[in-house]
């Protein structure tokens, strides 16, 4: 499924790649590995070359070609792979297991960790990391409780899939036709056009922003900007209601699996010896235990409620001042749409007045600039260098500023493209470092497409996310580290691994940063001052009502995996209430089924570990605060950062503990203050 390429860099070969192919394709390739398993297990010993270099290798041979059918599902998904990656999931699943719960390589490698014979500290923390995830996949059970064990994985990743197919299917199953000019009243230019073009997709040819129809999807280009703008409080409650019921109705629900999921999880942990899911997930992060979680959740709830609760009562007021019978009855449906009219009120600006000047070529030239100076890289296009997985997917090549010397790549699939790819963002990983072999990342996003011969015109919350997932990409591509199990974001512990994503959001309030990617895609007139001013002010905008959020998320993923009984009196819809009851000032609908979408924790890896993104919101905001005090406004003094920067945090990746990385970095252990003051809340 994959071959090496000409030139510095291996990436699948995508033209190449045939759906039809994947089920005979992996069973022969599991043939060979099951054979070279036994090759291992025949020779196993406590040396790190007879054992866990073979092992990294066969990993690698069996994790390449799984992983493009695992990232194609995502980005180019279709029925005949759906179906083909359905038959053989449970053979490679039931091959991973295999591989984890080898007796000889195990018994191998704790002999090694025991004695540690000639082991540096990356070689150390590999092999510690190998006892421990072998125990973890029930190498240490008795033959009943493996068996038992082993058909709880292949369950959570049958499960698991259909979930994510579940929500990809409701997404792109809604579309609300709209025919009259008044129903899309409020709608910004970008939006209408979006609108529109959806509707030509959808059998409607002749569809124009300016005489419609108009067609909006639950595809987050769409219904965010309705919700934002949209004046037609009615029409902002369908689609407020359709979003959050995703997945909960009819061939697409979801709700059992979530029941299913929760009881698997629960007995894999219990099977291994811990109480709950929660506390199985926490062994294997930088958060000690439950304990210090709730501690921090309950912290950043407190230092933000009163806030939000402000938040709140200025939106009430703004509809009064307007006369609006929504007042004192502000639902759901109407806090994006009264928020984006105080922030325009209070600021001066909208989002769509700012969006002219963020054109994706653009934004990509500012965000490579900031690279260049923080972390001394060069970034260039190299399309065509390599084949891609459809014809938006760009590559890009990137090198030493000084040498020249490639070290990396990445592609960027951009656009939203709802009928195949699922929503969200994310970065993978393609290829990783090992010694004589570049690095390659995926970054994936699903911003607004071109138009016509119009640029990708972002939005803010765009620009953000672009700049998150590209630092998820630098942690990949500017790692130092030549074991592969430890290099680039491979085991990151998953708390930690958000530090370098979220620390890039940072730049985007940085005025040199700010001002050298935002350009007007028609006139290149930079941002007005006034503007980039109004940003910066509005940064602690609803910054209270921001962290609430991410807390009800977190706290609800949270007690979901700990001390829950999928089987009890409570539902889980019960338990997401009790939460919000404690963590949100407007209350759920009583229809909000939002946990059947909630595909972080349900379909990703951020099962009890969806606090994961403030722990590491902690870490970044203390990171980027080495930079306040050196001086952003010192050119020397931010590129002696960013490389220790790159140093450490990008440099060290999975080769030490995340607290030690930190430390190295910062000189110190990580501290709350940071966070909660870039959040005006301190």
């Amino acid at each position: 499924m994959s071959r090496p390429e000409t030139g510095p860099f291996e990436t699948p070969d995508f033209d190449a790649f045939d759906a039809a192919k994947v089920i005979d394709d992996t069973r022969a390739l599991l043939l060979e590995c099951e054979a070279e398993l036994v090759r291992i297990e025949a020779a196993a010993a406590p040396e790190w070359d007879v054992v866990v270099a073979p092992l990294e290798a066969l990993g690698e041979k069996f994790s390449r070609p799984w992983g493009l059918v695992h990232h194609l599902l995502g980005v180019r998904n279709s029925d005949a792979l759906r179906e083909a990656h359905a038959v053989v999931q449970p053979e490679v699943v039931a091959f991973s297991l295999r591989m984890g719960q080898s007796r000889p390589i195990y018994e191998a490698v704790r002999s090694l960790r025991d004695s540690s014979a000639g082991l540096d500290a990356t070689r150390r923390r590999i092999v510690d990391i190998l006892v421990r995830d072998a125990e973890h996949a029930g190498v240490g059970l008795d033959l009943e409780a493996r068996a038992r064990f082993n058909a709880n994985a292949s369950e959570q990743a049958e499960a698991a899939t259909l979930f994510s197919n579940n929500v990809l299917d409701a997404t792109k199953a809604f579309g609300l036709l709209l025919t009259d000019a008044a129903e899309v009243a409020g709608l910004p230019t970008a939006a209408l056009d979006l609108a529109a073009q959806s509707a030509r997709a959808a059998e409607h040819p002749g569809a124009t922003a300016e005489q419609g129809p108009w067609r909006i999807t639950l595809d987050a280009p769409s219904a965010g900007p309705f919700l934002q703008h949209a004046r037609r409080r009615d029409l902002r409650e369908a689609v407020y209601r359709a979003h959050i019921t995703r997945a909960s109705l009819g061939a697409t629900d979801n709700t059992e699996l979530i029941a299913r999921l929760l009881r698997l999880r629960r007995e894999q942990a219990n099977l291994l010896g811990f109480s709950d899911f929660a506390e199985l997930s926490l062994s294997t992060k930088m958060a000690p235990d439950v304990g210090a979680v709730e501690h921090m959740l309950e912290e950043l709830r407190l230092a933000s409620w009163q806030a939000a609760r402000r938040d709140l009562d200025d939106l009430r007021q703004l509809a009064r001042d307007e006369g609006a019978p929504e007042a004192d009855d502000l639902q759901p449906w109407d806090v994006g749409y009264w928020a984006e009219r105080l922030r325009e009120r209070r600021f001066d600006y909208s989002d769509e007045i700012l969006r002219p000047y963020f054109s994706l070529p653009r934004v990509l030239d500012g965000l490579f600039g900031l690279a260049q100076r923080l972390f001394g890289i060069t970034i260039e296009p190299a399309d065509g260098m390599v084949p891609v997985w459809h014809s938006q997917v760009r590559f890009f090549r990137v090198s030493e500023s000084e040498s020249g010397q490639a070290i990396a790549g990445f592609f960027l699939d951009s656009y939203s493209r709802p009928a195949e790819k699922r929503g969200g963002a994310w970065m993978d990983d393609c290829v990783g470092r090992v010694p004589g072999r570049l690095p390659v990342a995926y970054l994936i996003c699903n911003q607004t497409p071109p138009l016509g011969d119009r640029p990708s015109l972002m939005s803010f919350h765009e620009v953000e996310t672009l700049f998150h997932e590209f630092g998820h990409g630098l942690q990949h591509m500017l790692t130092r580290v030549d074991e592969p199990m430890a290099a680039g974001i491979r085991n990151v512990e998953w708390d930690a691994v958000e530090l370098p994503s979220q620390f890039m959001e940072n730049w985007l309030t940085h005025r040199e940063t700010l001002l050298g990617l935002a350009r007007h895609f028609e006139t290149g007139e930079p941002l007005p001052e006034d503007l980039f001013g109004k940003i910066c002010a509005a940064r602690t905008f609803r910054a209270g009502s921001d962290m609430l959020r991410q807390l009800y998320f977190s706290a609800t993923d949270l007690a979901l995996h700990h001390g829950f009984d999928p089987d009890g009196s409570e539902s889980v819809f019960d338990l997401q209430r009790r939460i919000a009851a404690q963590a949100t000032l407007l209350p759920p609908i009583p229809e909000d089924r939002f946990l059947c979408s909630f595909s972080h924790i349900f379909a990703g890896g951020y099962a009890a570990g969806y606090y994961s993104y403030k722990w590491a919101e902690v870490l970044s905001a203390d990171a980027f605060a080495a930079f306040e005090d050196a001086g952003l406004d010192d050119p020397l003094a931010v590129r002696e950062t960013g490389r220790r920067f790159r140093d450490t945090v990008l440099g060290l990746g999975g080769s030490r503990p995340p607290s030690e990385v930190f430390e190295a970095f910062r000189g110190r252990a990580p501290s709350v203050a940071a966070l909660l003051r870039h959040a005006g809340l301190s």
